[in-house]
């Protein structure tokens, strides 16, 4: 499946996690199904998510595709989809 139907199918089912400090917090606690993270994400970000061992997806669009494929009018660097 591609990467922009399952982040449009978990925002119809509300399994989602937007947002870096957000995906933190939710990874403390829980195994996300997958964790996104934008092609132009600042590489800090990048290696925090990449050490905390779960699945990832780079978005080939920028964070400002990410977040207007979420419906928001910002850029968005990194969602969370939560698992079933």
């Amino acid at each position: 499946m591609e990467i922009e139907e399952k982040i449009k199918r978990a925002i119809k089912e509300n399994k989602i996690i937007i947002g870096y400090r957000e995906c933190l917090k939710y990874l403390r606690n829980n195994v996300p199904e997958t964790v996104v993270i934008a092609k132009n994400a600042p590489e800090r970000i990048k290696k925090v998510i990449l050490n905390s061992n779960v699945k990832i997806e780079i978005f080939e669009g920028s964070s400002k595709d990410l977040g207007t494929i979420c419906g928001k009018p910002h850029p968005i660097t990194t969602i969370a989809i939560k698992g079933s």
